[in-house]
């Protein structure tokens, strides 16, 4: 049976609204069991969830990341989106090229998915905006129905989609025509518009405070979008919430090096702000939006930078944590509370949690952990946590007792940074 005819057999179940608005804000502490999602095929060495949808369907970014995993001189040697559905792994495929990619908030409860993928056609400027080497066009892709599709850009060769909600819109940027002065002269390109997509249609987004650039990340179902704007070498400089087509410029803490990364239905934002000493990146909650002022979710003991990167209705937020190495730590935050996701599972699991990028209305998180022993020891491995409110006894940090450094360098997943070697590079 091919994928295609297996995921029309799996039954999607009609969008609802979760109402939370009597649910109590108190969050008693869970356990979670812990599901490997595993790669998408046995030479990949690298796959992280960057999408979940309330049916707990992933959508997972699966490559080879060469040379294993150094944090200095990696790079992105190849790599697909996929989505993954109770065990069963469907690669969504390409635009004819060899690779594609996704961004958090790639997937929605249709089970409809969006992300990057290469064209077969060499870009006409030199670029490299899908970031595996290969200089082919980039284009945003939706994939629906088992078939992917290109969407359209601002005039430029490429672009990536970021997020969908369950409205069908869709958000990210695009290329434009207008070269960008801000580029220095070794990495030229043109502007990078934050870019919404609503019925096979694109229309560009403001950018705050002048920016000549913008990147969308996320967006919910009210059709609120979050991102940053900033320039060429720095496109996360401000914060930014999109309502209506208008720009509004996020709090800081007194600096710029400020991004958004999602929004839930109530209008929290969460991703991070830099510290008020200028000299950290700190998670950060933005409770009323452009309205009031950023919390500062701080840092997990031990490590030097966080972000946010998902957050439910129910206000519960995740994200990761970095050291000098690279990604560290998942975390939740709750009831005002940071808390290693490592201490929540069974020290058995074989996995420690690396990062942590989103939470559904069923408390599941996502995001990728270092297996700890086996024949895939070291490699990166796609994983669920599902609440279950169990005693655990010794958890995986109890048994890790000085974790393992991941040395996936923060932009192999952080798309905001232009120039690295993420998927948004030059």
């Amino acid at each position: 049976m091919n994928t295609l005819r297996q995921l029309c057999n799996i039954r999607i179940p009609c969008i609802t609204t979760i109402v939370l608005a009597c649910a109590s804000t108190a969050f008693a502490q869970t356990s979670y069991k812990i599901t490997d999602l595993g790669l998408n095929k046995s030479t990949d060495n690298f796959s992280m969830v960057m999408g979940l949808n309330n049916q707990g369907w992933a959508e997972n970014m699966d490559g080879v990341v060469n040379p294993p995993i150094t944090s200095t001189s990696t790079t992105i040697a190849s790599g697909r989106a996929v989505i993954g559905i109770y065990g069963l792994n469907i690669d969504l495929g390409t635009l004819g090229g060899k690779n594609s990619w996704t961004n958090y908030g790639g997937i929605n409860d249709r089970g409809e998915a969006v992300g990057l993928a290469e064209t077969s056609v060499p870009d006409p400027d030199g670029e490299d905006f899908c970031a595996f080497g290969t200089h082919l066009t980039c284009r945003p892709f939706l994939w629906r129905d088992g078939h992917m599709m290109a969407l359209p850009t601002l005039g430029g060769n490429n672009g990536q989609a970021s997020a969908i909600n369950n409205r069908r819109q869709i958000v990210g940027i695009s290329e434009t025509t207008v070269q960008d002065s801000g580029c220095p002269p070794s990495k030229p390109g043109k502007i990078i518009s934050p870019a919404f997509w609503e019925r096979g249609e694109v229309r560009a987004l403001p950018t705050v405070d002048r920016d000549p650039d913008g990147f969308v990340q996320g967006i919910n179902d009210q059709g609120q979008a979050v991102g940053s704007s900033g320039t060429c070498a720095n496109i996360a400089t401000h914060a930014v919430l999109w309502e209506n087509d208008r720009a509004f410029q996020l709090p800081g803490l007194g600096h710029d090096g400020n991004d958004a990364y999602a929004i839930n239905d109530h209008g929290q934002v969460v991703g991070y702000v830099t510290s008020a000493d200028g000299t950290t990146i700190v998670a950060s909650l933005w409770q009323n939006g452009a309205r009031g002022a950023v919390t500062s979710l701080g840092i997990l003991p031990g490590d030097g930078a966080a972000f946010a990167t998902g957050i439910n209705n129910r206000g519960q937020v995740v994200g990761s944590t970095f050291n000098s190495v690279g990604w560290s730590r998942g975390f939740i935050w709750q009831d005002n509370v940071m808390t290693d996701l490592n201490t929540l599972i069974h020290r058995d699991s074989n996995l420690f949690i690396i990062a942590a990028s989103n939470i559904n209305e069923r408390g599941q998180i996502s995001g990728m952990a270092t297996v700890l022993t086996g024949p895939d020891t070291g490699k990166i491995h796609a994983i669920l946590l599902t609440p279950a409110r169990e005693e655990i006894g010794e958890s995986v940090a109890d048994f890790a007792r000085t974790h393992p450094h991941s040395t996936v360098p923060a932009n192999a997943c952080h798309s905001s940074q232009r120039f690295g070697p993420g998927p948004f590079g030059r």
